[in-house]
């Protein structure tokens, strides 16, 4: 027989079933298996496997491309809004196919299979379709061993922070350092962070992975002020895990407690691309943070789509350019108009703005002449040991 398995898996529902309840949350599976079966009247079978799970089995497929074309009809269908209770929901869904015989040999190969590419889809984004292929299962099984890899990083502390100055452009001194986790591996020496941020964020790592990073931060930031260096901002980065969680405020204040650093020496910041996640949630955590007295910040500012109207509700106190357009500027080009219109923007509504990814004289030159607060690039400095910033800003000397 030929067989094709498309497994499904719908996403942000557990944000869902948390924020609206059950009862909402039930009707909503309901209307969406209501959709599946009509919109997918080639289907042998239906099921839904468990929670917001559903397969998907084509006892004749025809051919490949036939397959993606109800895939991507079905993609489509899925994202219409549902409206249940007064609430206008939209919901997509990461899904994964996978054939019989041609990939698999047998019936519990093709659930594997179809689940393997599922987790690709998700993987690559969400709102996809994958097929799955033995070189998929070659990286789905790389990416089980790094992320076993990973937990036992965290245990064994083979993680360390590095951080990067940034440079106050109105004094000319070195005002705050990003924190930054690195990996180096026993064996596959350093692991590049691109390699293992989004698997620990995909596999709820992130949570342990930040809350190390955010203690050793503060106490860090302490440590130089008992070195008799003058106090400086330390920012952290967050993930959107961490706010899911609804543990971070309370996070916060209790390693500033045991760190004894001052709230205004620690910068929060969120990439601008995780403001769409969940708006409403991150003003009310954000408002909590700012009322502990804990600076906040918009990172990859301008990469995203988040309306103009967030950021003058979101209590943030700094914006970060991106590097993508402080690569790209030079007198008339657009990257030079649009970082322009953010740091006028930015003044306008009472905020700081940092540049990052510095690396050419002339950018710093350009930035300077815009008025932007800080910067912070290779121009300025690496990311580095904790010991030598403490030697850079000895040198450099702190207001």
């Amino acid at each position: 027989r030929v067989f094709a398995l498309l497994a499904l898996d719908l996403q942000r529902f557990k944000q869902l079933n948390d924020s609206l309840g059950h009862e909402v949350a039930d009707q909503l599976l309901q209307k969406i298996a209501r959709r599946l079966v009509n919109a997918l009247p080639e289907a042998d079978t239906i099921a839904r496997l468990s929670g917001d799970e559903f397969a998907v089995l084509f006892n004749a497929y025809g051919n490949l491309s036939s397959l993606a074309r109800v895939a991507t009809r079905l993609a489509s269908k899925l994202r219409l809004p549902v409206t249940i209770d007064g609430h206008e929901l939209v919901v997509s869904a990461s899904m994964g196919i996978s054939l019989l015989p041609d990939s698999a040999r047998e019936i519990s190969a093709l659930v594997s299979q179809s689940n393997m590419a599922m987790q690709h889809a998700k993987h690559l984004g969400g709102n996809n379709f994958q097929f799955y292929t033995d070189s998929l299962q070659a990286s789905t099984l790389e990416r089980l061993q790094l992320e076993n890899q990973l937990r036992k990083a965290i245990e064994e502390k083979q993680l360390k922070v590095f951080y990067q100055p940034k440079l106050c452009l109105a004094t000319g001194k070195l005002n705050a350092a990003e924190a930054l986790v690195r990996w180096d591996h026993p064996t596959m020496g350093r692991v590049p962070p691109g390699d293992f941020i989004g698997l620990a964020e995909e596999t709820g790592l992130i949570g342990p992975i930040g809350e190390f990073v955010l203690r050793q931060a503060c106490w860090q930031a302490c440590e130089w002020q008992r070195q008799g260096l003058d106090a400086i901002r330390v920012s952290v980065n967050l993930s959107v895990h961490q706010l899911r969680q609804g543990k971070l405020v309370s996070l916060v204040r209790q390693v500033l407690e045991e760190t004894g650093l001052e709230p205004g020496y620690l910068e929060l910041e969120l990439t601008e691309s995780q403001l769409l996640d969940s708006v409403e949630h991150i003003i009310a955590t954000f408002q909590q943070l700012r009322d502990l007295g804990v600076k906040l910040a918009i990172d990859d500012f301008g990469t995203g789509y988040s309306s103009l109207s967030y950021l003058k509700r979101i209590p943030v106190d700094y914006v970060k350019i991106d590097q993508a357009f402080i690569r790209g500027l030079g007198e008339g080009t657009e990257d030079a108009a649009i970082t322009r219109a953010i740091i006028a923007m930015a003044h306008g509504l009472s905020l700081k703005v940092v540049a990052e990814g510095v690396e050419h004289q002339e950018q710093l030159e350009f930035l300077k002449a815009e008025r932007c607060d800080e910067v912070q690039g290779y121009l300025i400095s690496r990311p580095v040991e904790a010991q030598v910033l403490a030697v850079l800003l000895r040198e450099n000397g702190v207001d």
